[in-house]
């Protein structure tokens, strides 16, 4: 073998090894840089649970008598939609708009009020927690109640359980839109419940502008004394804080009060037993006491120098 040839030989030899290495190294190294982030924003899905592959429009079930009854729907929607901006903000007059001072949002007088509300807990991830929802005695009221246990399910990776919530649904106009609450005029959020003495977290979620922030919601404590005597709740909206997937950021701003979509309570105080929290109405008011924008530091992106 000639000396050329044995130089072409190695340096061939050379570069199919440091190919081989590259991929070993490359192949070892994907998984620690894979962007949090993608993982961070995906859909969660049970421990154990296999994967969902499947469509958008493989989901969805066809069906022409459905469809007709959603069409009339949808344009009776659209009719009411037209006669109240037609009159005003809501269908209000334009002056009753700009002096309201109370408003009641969500009361429960009927078992029709309660189908626009969401009960849950950690028992859709394998816990044992139980919630349930219910008009008080009187019809007046509704009555959420159950039991709390912090025991984790048995599935390897879940570590930490015992939640139990209560959400309202998202309201809908026309055409499956998303309709959002304007609480723009007010400054304070006005409840009248009866608890058990246990701590509750009041959980607002607002309409967002990028994908990432769909598990944005702003969150406030609410005490309950126990007892027989109904309690008058006023919280400003002010000290509402922002939350991702239950981690409070550091990055906070005020609640946006234009685009409200849902309210719900949140119970995770990791008390085992049972609870209940009965609530007569929800609603928002205007104090003009209070004069606080936001209650939080907020950081400056551009800091001046």
């Amino acid at each position: 073998m000639s000396l050329v040839q044995m130089s072409r030989f190695s340096i061939t030899r050379l570069v199919l090894c440091s190919q081989n290495h590259h991929f070993l190294l490359s192949s070892s190294v994907s998984p620690l840089i894979t962007s949090k982030r993608t993982v961070i924003q995906e859909p969660y899905r049970r421990p154990g649970q296999p994967k969902e592959n499947k469509f958008p429009w493989e989901k969805i079930n066809f069906d022409l008598s459905k469809g007709l009854k959603g069409i009339k729907k949808n344009f009776a929607l659209l009719k009411k939609e037209f006669a109240e901006r037609w009159v005003g903000p809501e269908g209000k007059q334009i002056i009753e708009h700009m002096l309201e001072q109370n408003r009641v949002v969500w009361e429960f007088r009927g078992e029709e009020s309660l189908e626009e509300w969401t009960v849950s807990s950690d028992r859709e991830i394998g816990g044992q927690s139980e919630a349930y929802l219910k008009l008080g005695r009187n019809n007046n009221t509704c009555l959420l109640y159950g039991t709390l246990s912090s025991t984790p399910p048995r599935d390897g990776e879940t570590r930490y359980s015992g939640y139990c919530t209560m959400r309202s649904k998202q309201k809908l106009a026309s055409f499956d839109r998303k309709k959002h609450f304007d609480w723009t005029s007010f400054n304070t959020l006005h409840l009248r419940v009866r608890g058990d003495g246990r701590p509750w977290m009041i959980n607002i979620g607002c309409q967002t502008f990028f994908s990432h922030q769909n598990d944005d919601i702003y969150s406030y404590f609410l005490y309950t004394r126990g007892g027989p005597y109904w309690q008058d709740v006023k919280i400003p909206f002010s000290k509402f804080f922002l939350t991702h997937r239950g981690r409070i950021q550091d990055d906070q701003h005020c609640l946006w009060l234009d685009k409200v979509n849902t309210i719900g309570f949140t119970l995770g105080d990791k008390v085992d037993g049972p609870f209940q929290l009965e609530i007569d109405f929800i609603g928002v008011c205007k104090d003009y006491a209070h004069t606080e924008d936001f209650a939080y530091e907020v950081y400056k992106r551009n800091p001046e120098v």
